[in-house]
């Protein structure tokens, strides 16, 4: 690949320096009216509950799920349009009320299939783990953080405010904690628009590359840590990248230099910026709730939180990363992380001897 491919554009005279759209957005404005949630109807949930019924009793593997096997005869079209409003709209979705009879069972496998059914019909779904999990389960393990193997949602620790490597990032809520664990999201355009703002200086570290650990999950060929800007402007629009713990944790490869004093303001400043409520929205989820995330124009983040002593209580929620075939071009350079760049088929982690499934427990 050259040079001219891997090296994204850092000239801002190419960028405008103020970007307008219903991606552009700000938390408090946008919470008011919750005009982002979808309510879905007993109609809706009954034709879930069918096709759920209806692929269960094939006792095929809820990983092979196709949109043909799971038909949603009035629904699909109103996930279109949700779709439609993520990719191309604010960037976020909430369907509430998918509180099946799977639900109240704490049927999983019922659960995965409804899941990985609905996400069928939004994009293909990815791996999100070194073990080809393509159903992510997001539970506190009693792991840590800092241990560079462990992924932030394996913890009750806040997440901070991040991207995945997916298109679109879909979870789905069973259980709640006892306290904490709110939704957070913030737009990354309206990050572009107040850094430029304040600090053009700035802004331009963060059209450059910069090493981000993947933790151990490295694909074939590739090195233990990926190289891409926090901000890309690509064919008319801006995408970001972002994880700050992995950004810190690159530092321990021996070929990795140091977090520059510039790099650190830049990211110092993006993360004040993303932490400010008078940028960022919180939600909460309820068992039943679908969230949907564009990763490309929000980054998200979950508060920590408190569980139940109770094993059967704890929080859980399940995760989709989705490749929807409309999805936005990207810059050469994601091939680094997302391996293809062909819309539908883009996105998740494969490393060698990977089998694409979807297990029914965490771990």
């Amino acid at each position: 690949m050259s040079s001219e491919e891997t090296t994204p554009t850092t000239d801002l005279s190419q960028i405008p320096p103020w970007i307008d759209g219903p991606s552009a957005w700000y938390g408090p404005a946008i919470s008011q009216g919750d005009v982002w949630i979808e309510h879905l109807t007993p109609a809706e949930v009954d034709e879930v509950e069918a096709a759920v019924r209806r692929f269960a009793e094939t006792g095929a593997d809820p990983a092979q799920i196709r949109r043909e096997d799971f038909p949603l005869p009035s629904l699909a079209a109103r996930l279109r349009r949700v779709l439609a409003e993520v990719l191309d709209g604010r960037g976020f979705a909430l369907l509430r009320g998918l509180r099946g009879g799977w639900l109240e069972r704490r049927d999983l496998r019922a659960a995965a299939i409804a899941f990985l059914g609905i996400g069928s019909h939004l994009g293909s779904a990815r791996s999100q783990n070194a073990s080809g999990h393509v159903l992510g389960h997001v539970k506190d393990l009693g792991v840590s953080s800092q241990d560079p193997s462990v992924r932030i949602y394996q913890t009750r620790e806040r997440q901070t405010f991040h991207t995945d490597s997916c298109d679109v990032v879909a979870l789905l809520c069973l259980r709640t904690a006892r306290a904490g664990g709110l939704s957070a999201l913030v737009s990354s355009v309206t990050l572009y628009n107040e850094l430029r703002r304040a600090r053009p200086d700035l802004v331009e570290a963060l059209f450059a590359p910069i090493e981000t650990d993947r933790r151990g999950e490295v694909p074939a060929g590739e090195r233990p840590c990926f190289r891409i800007p926090v901000f890309n402007w690509h064919a008319g629009l801006l995408s970001a990248v972002y994880q700050r713990q992995y950004i810190e944790s690159a530092r321990r490869f021996p070929d990795v230099p140091p977090l520059t004093a510039r790099q650190v303001e830049a990211l110092d400043l993006f993360d004040a910026l993303a932490n400010d409520p008078a940028l960022h929205m919180t939600m909460e989820l309820r068992p039943g709730d679908i969230q949907l995330v564009h990763n490309h124009t929000l980054l998200h983040d979950r508060t920590a939180f408190e569980d139940w002593p109770d094993p059967d209580r704890k929080r859980h929620l399940l995760r989709l990363w989705l490749a929807p075939p409309g999805a936005r071009p990207l810059p050469p350079v994601f091939r680094e992380r997302y391996g293809a760049l062909t819309p539908g088929d883009r996105g998740g982690i494969v490393v060698p001897g990977a089998r694409l499934h979807a297990p029914l427990a965490p771990g």
